[in-house]
């Protein structure tokens, strides 16, 4: 059985949602989940589920005390050292002494971020770590000759682990990302793109132009320069570049589908002609939310770091919090880490 250890602190609804969503993974999937964080505030979440749910396989589930907590609006550095017994720095422990596979947290990304990298180093070849967000495309995976089956997403990285880089991280971070998408999606050849103003080689700043020098010498598919607004039609499977630029994309992303959500809704219940239709769009709705809903993916890997570590939203429901337990457990299994290792000598990638 695969353990996974879980920062029962980390995220705006924790530690219900997390211990809810931990165990709901327990159910699904051959797991167990260590729970970090102060042994009576998770003991009463415990409590709350089984009063309400059902019962605990107490087979799958332990307490791991952890006194302390990271706030959000915390430094991750002064809070990490603050708070030796912080409830992610306690989890990554766990892992670090082998009595987990995988880290999952939906608490503060930096924090998550730099409590991996202590716990864990780097794997060989690789200089810094990335944060991978699953994002829909228009591309669907095709099902038979007549019909399409269902959609495909890309992978951008980095959206927030590196805001600083060089040309080679970027190579390194296609490297990573390819494998990512063969293990979760079933890519098996992703096509690499890398995040640029033009499509043109000679378009962007001085990262842009020589990390795409870097990617078309190297034996990936590599397809060119990707602009902003070709980000979601699918033409690239994996879409690498610096933490900075990868999170101001993604934010501004969230924020327009939570944007186009609400003024839809006000359109379709201003005038009964509309409230009509909304009743007979609302499945083509909830197919909609689906498919841009951060939740069905749970929640980011923290590629580059030398154990399976996932982060997960800040705003994470127990449906993300298991789907994102669901992740950690294929990462596991697959042998995520040790195949990364393996792709990077193998592609001679160069590093600082």
């Amino acid at each position: 059985m695969i353990w996974i250890a879980v920062d029962a602190m980390g995220g705006d609804h924790a530690p219900q949602h997390i211990v809810d969503g931990a165990l709901a993974a327990t159910r699904h999937f051959d797991l167990g989940v260590a729970l970090a964080g102060p042994a009576d505030l998770v003991g009463a979440a415990l409590e709350r589920h089984v009063n309400s749910v059902g019962d605990v396989d107490n087979a799958r589930v332990r307490i791991v005390d952890a006194g302390d907590v990271i706030a959000m609006d915390e430094s991750p550095v002064a809070a990490l050292r603050r708070k030796p017994r912080a409830s992610i720095k306690v989890a990554a422990e766990v892992v670090a002494r082998g009595e987990a596979a995988a880290l999952f947290s939906a608490g503060h990304t930096g924090a998550t971020v730099m409590a991996s990298h202590a716990a864990f180093g780097m794997l060989p070849g690789v200089d810094r770590p990335a944060l991978a967000a699953a994002i829909p495309t228009r591309r669907r995976a095709a099902r038979d000759r007549d019909r399409q089956g269902a959609p495909v997403p890309a992978i951008l990285l980095d959206v927030g682990a590196s805001v600083e880089c060089r040309p080679q991280h970027l190579l390194q971070f296609a490297v990573m990302g390819r494998l990512y998408a063969r293990v979760a999606f079933d890519i098996e050849s992703a096509r690499i793109g890398l995040l640029s103003i033009g499509e043109e080689a000679s378009k962007g700043n001085e990262l842009t132009r020589e990390a795409h020098r870097l990617l078309k010498a190297s034996p990936l598919s590599f397809i060119g320069n990707v602009e902003a607004r070709d980000v979601y039609s699918g033409q690239a499977d994996v879409i690498v570049c610096d933490g900075f630029t990868g999170n101001v994309a993604l934010k501004i992303s969230e924020g327009l589908v939570e944007v186009m959500e609400a003024l839809l809704g006000e359109e379709l219940s201003s005038t009964m002609t509309m409230r009509v239709g909304s009743l007979i769009t609302r499945r083509a709705l909830r197919h909609f939310r689906r498919r841009v809903d951060y939740s069905e993916y749970g929640g980011a890997p923290l590629l580059g770091v030398a154990r399976a570590t996932i982060v997960g939203h800040g705003r994470s429901s127990a449906k993300a919090v298991r789907n994102a337990l669901a992740m950690a457990y294929r990462f596991a299994a697959h042998r995520y880490v040790e195949r990364v290792e393996e792709d990077i000598a193998d592609a001679a990638v160069p590093h600082s």
